[in-house]
């Protein structure tokens, strides 16, 4: 980690607040140390305080992004920290074009989303930045027989970066349980890019995320999400109790 960085806890998880994400990530890369990267927001803290094993395996990852509004204005308002919001797809969106630019002998690998969506999103990045080497994708639903043909694929290509959209817990999990097989790879959880990539579906306008309110574009896109987006005011009342208490 950058000497520049810091670490903060948010409901007993870490972030890592630094100037500048993208940097690390292609320093790691060029040095060939393995990491995986969690883009942290209020839902997957929530999670994190009721399922053990994805709260060990945010603890144990190599970088901690505030990628959520709830987390970032935690950060703010709580820790007295002024913090970015660094969205997971955003990261993507500066790192894949830096590595076809300073780093084209690295790979890229595209894991999750419903059947043909990876496929897409590649062919999207491989249009967008032609010097970027991907080696493969694979959608994130199949058998467990493809899934044995996936590890062993990943073996044996061993791309130096790997994205996985799964969503939350899903892909943390699988990231944790896969990890041995590349080792030396960034392993990025980047949720629903794949689908904003493949043109599947739209993020919400800019002056939206802005202001920290790309949430209610997505319930308002998608109303089923709204058992999920109750982490969130349960998020803010747990965190501001947490906080009176250390």
């Amino acid at each position: 980690m950058f000497p520049s960085s810091k670490v903060f806890t948010v409901l007993g998880i870490p972030v890592h607040v630094m100037s500048d994400y993208p940097r690390w990530l292609l320093e790691s890369l060029k040095q060939g140390k393995g990491a995986h990267v969690v883009t942290l927001n209020a839902e997957m803290t929530m999670q994190a305080q009721q399922n053990t094993s994805l709260n060990k395996i945010i603890q144990n990852a190599e970088l901690i992004i505030p990628d959520g509004a709830g987390i970032v204005m935690y950060l703010r308002w709580l820790c007295w920290q002024k913090v970015q919001r660094c969205p997971g797809i955003e990261l993507a969106e500066t790192v894949l074009p830096a590595i076809s630019q300073q780093q084209p002998d690295k790979t890229v690998f595209f894991y999750g989303g419903a059947n043909g969506v990876a496929a897409k999103a590649a062919d999207y990045w491989q249009q967008k930045a032609p010097n970027l080497k991907i080696v493969g994708s694979h959608s994130g639903f199949h058998s467990a027989q493809e899934e044995q043909k996936l590890r062993q694929n990943l073996a044996q290509l061993q791309p130096q970066v790997i994205l996985v959209g799964l969503g939350v817990p899903r892909q943390e999990l699988w990231i944790a349980q896969n990890r041995h097989l590349c080792p030396q790879a960034i392993w990025i959880g980047v949720g629903g890019s794949f689908d904003i990539w493949s043109g599947s579906k739209n993020r919400a306008p800019a002056w939206l995320a802005n202001n920290n309110l790309e949430w209610l574009y997505r319930l308002y896109k998608e109303p089923w999400r709204w058992r999920r987006m109750l982490a969130l005011p349960q998020f803010a009342v747990k965190a501001f109790v947490y906080r009176l208490t250390i």
